[in-house]
């Protein structure tokens, strides 16, 4: 038998992955600002792709944290 789907949390298990992701994110761009001259253009070029799929991830999240809201506004 099946769990039933106990979605109570969800919003705060969002808004977690977001903090961590913002986290990264702001360190990976403080890391580039601290070292730009010493590393590579291919280290720099992906540092910069993972942060544009952070920024994906994050639009994501909040679109999850908006569906999930509406969800408890509709039971």
């Amino acid at each position: 038998m099946a769990k039933p789907d106990n979605r109570a949390d969800n919003v705060e298990k969002l808004q977690s992955s977001i903090n961590n992701t913002i986290e990264n994110q702001e360190e990976a761009e403080a890391y580039l600002s601290e070292h730009a001259d010493e590393i590579s253009p291919s280290e720099k070029q992906t540092i910069q792709e993972k942060n544009q799929r952070r920024e994906r991830s994050l639009q994501g999240f909040q679109s999850e944290i908006q569906d999930e809201s509406e969800n408890q506004q509709n039971q």
